[in-house]
């Protein structure tokens, strides 16, 4: 990946559906405008655990979904049956 700043709009066309860690990202509240892509997958634990050494360059960074979150989904750490 090279180091170019990308509008969030742009990252949702390049990775749709995707987790997407970025560097020095560009926040207005809790949204995020845009960012640096430092790596991208489907699966999010892939991205905190693979991504991890690619941070040491930038000051902050944030993972972002590049797709929708169903609003009724819920997610939790156990769910007993």
């Amino acid at each position: 990946m090279d180091n170019a700043y990308l509008a969030f709009d742009e990252v949702k066309k390049m990775y749709p559906n995707e987790w997407i860690l970025l560097g020095n990202p560009e926040m207005k509240n809790t949204s995020v405008m845009g960012g640096v892509v430092l790596y991208h997958s489907k699966d999010k634990k892939e991205v905190c655990y693979i991504g991890r050494d690619k941070t040491a360059d930038f000051s902050t960074v944030t993972i972002a979904f590049a797709g929708d979150l169903k609003q009724h989904r819920k997610i939790g750490i156990l769910r007993r049956i």
